[in-house]
């Protein structure tokens, strides 16, 4: 079997996603789902900057102690080419560090799980490479703000 080489990542650009107040939706005895407006945002790094258009959402269904969250939304480059993102991750946190994110309280970095996988469509060659390759996000809470570190899987 031959040797797989240990992953390395470079840094892409960090996107701060505005959101307004979520939706309880239901869906069972032992899980939740919410829906969450995506009202704007920007991104920018050394590869990439725009904005995040309003519009999309993210949907989250919580389970236990762990939240899967899938986002739907588009960015518009700054050169102005639209590109569709679909962003699928966990959420992991103690009830007490929810209850302060919830509250708008600042938490620690690492006191919580919040890793996300992306996915980019777009015909433009100059960004085919978003559509070519694997993204894996870093994300924290922020409130009425996500932040997400993006980074390339090389």
């Amino acid at each position: 079997m031959p040797d797989l080489t240990m992953p390395t990542f470079e840094f892409a650009f960090d996107i701060l996603v505005d959101i307004a107040e979520g939706w309880h939706i239901g869906v069972g005895e032992d899980e939740k789902l919410w829906f969450t407006p995506i009202t704007g945002g920007s991104f920018e790094g050394p590869r990439l900057s725009g904005e995040v258009l309003s519009g999309g959402g993210d949907w989250s269904v919580k389970r236990q102690d762990t939240t899967r969250v899938e986002a739907r939304y588009l960015i518009k480059t700054s050169d102005g080419v639209v590109v569709d993102v679909t962003n699928v991750g966990y959420f992991r946190a103690t009830l007490e560090v929810e209850e302060l994110l919830e509250a708008g309280q600042p938490v620690e970095e690492g006191s919580y799980y919040f890793r996300t996988a992306f996915t980019f469509r777009t015909d433009s060659p100059t960004y085919r490479w978003l559509a070519e390759n694997q993204f894996i996000g870093v994300a924290s809470d922020e409130g009425q703000r996500i932040r997400i570190r993006v980074f390339q899987l090389l």
